[in-house]
């Protein structure tokens, strides 16, 4: 090539860095909305946890105080220990319920796309509607479960001023709403394992139950994961279902008893506008995130024989 055909170094240049900074461009603007939403969010709340910051906006230095507090206060563990629970309460049932009905899902049926589209119809659903719902169902004189459950010889149960039952209605809420959610992630990564694995294994003579256990389980992990992780985060930070079911009020009943930790950080920064302790609090749930994560992503990973 003679030097007459190469172009001016000006469009070299810019040659050069279309081709090396382009992507950097395109991908530019979520690393920004994550600096911007993500990333200072954190840091601010963990610099204010720091301090005893009030509504006054005067700050004093607090160092580890604010966190100490938290762990001697009674309320908060008593908000951490309704949060776990609910969330155990609510994610085991609805991970069964939506692998179960996405495996059902998955088979050749009449209107099958009209019946996949159903099952999101709890997640439009509005907050408040679905707790008007429940909170008719779970009534403690006129509740349609509580006459249910008469037919067996069970007395009324109050389901707002006990603790455990207050823990069922509102994980029975959780999992009405979302197990279609996950039901159709599950559904997805279903779509994805190879037929010829099932017809290979029928024609093996294996049953359509052993299939399910030795084929779509394994294949599946990788969604799993996904969606376990995505239900840690969800149930963790539950706070829509507990406070719409007490009437919009964060205290979690008259004595705290469904009263989870997002509702705790509040009612602390917004009723007793004490930001600093709510940041701490904030903070130790992203804790106590992480290690909810950690241990489902171990115990999740397991399936299908990885260690």
């Amino acid at each position: 090539m003679s030097l007459d055909t190469l172009p001016p170094p000006g469009r070299q240049w810019r040659s050069r860095m279309d081709v090396k900074a382009m992507p950097y461009a395109l991908v530019s603007p979520y690393f920004i909305l994550f600096a911007a939403f993500g990333l200072f969010p954190l840091a601010f709340t963990l610099y204010y946890s720091l301090y005893d910051y009030d509504l006054a906006g005067t700050t004093e230095w607090a160092g580890w105080g604010n966190y100490a507090a938290l762990l001697a206060d009674e309320d908060f563990w008593n908000a951490v220990v309704n949060t776990v629970a609910m969330f155990v309460i609510a994610t085991v049932p609805q991970m069964l319920l939506a692998l179960f009905l996405a495996n059902a899902l998955n088979k050749r049926f009449r209107f099958r796309l009209a019946i996949r589209m159903s099952v999101l119809l709890p997640l439009v659903t509005s907050v408040v509607a679905v707790a008007v719902v429940f909170t008719q169902l779970f009534a403690r004189d006129w509740g349609l479960v509580n006459w249910i459950l008469g037919w067996f010889g069970v007395d009324n149960t109050n389901w707002r001023a006990e603790r455990v039952p207050s823990w069922i209605a509102i994980a029975t809420m959780v999992d009405w709403r979302w197990t279609g959610y996950n039901a159709i992630i599950f559904l997805a990564g279903m779509q994805t394992i190879p037929r010829d694995l099932y017809e290979a294994a029928a024609i093996d003579g294996a049953s359509q139950r052993r299939q399910f256990w030795q084929i779509t389980l394994p294949m599946l992990r990788p969604t799993m994961i996904f969606v376990v992780l995505n239900s840690t985060i969800g149930g963790l930070t539950l706070f829509s279902e507990p406070t719409t079911f007490y009437g919009g009020n964060v205290d979690g009943g008259s004595q705290g008893q469904f009263q989870t930790v997002a509702m705790f950080i509040v009612k602390q920064g917004f009723r007793e506008f004490d930001y600093g302790y709510a940041a701490a609090a904030a903070w130790l749930l992203f804790l106590l995130i992480l290690i909810g994560a950690a241990i489902n992503f171990l115990f999740v990973r397991r399936i299908g024989g990885t260690k």
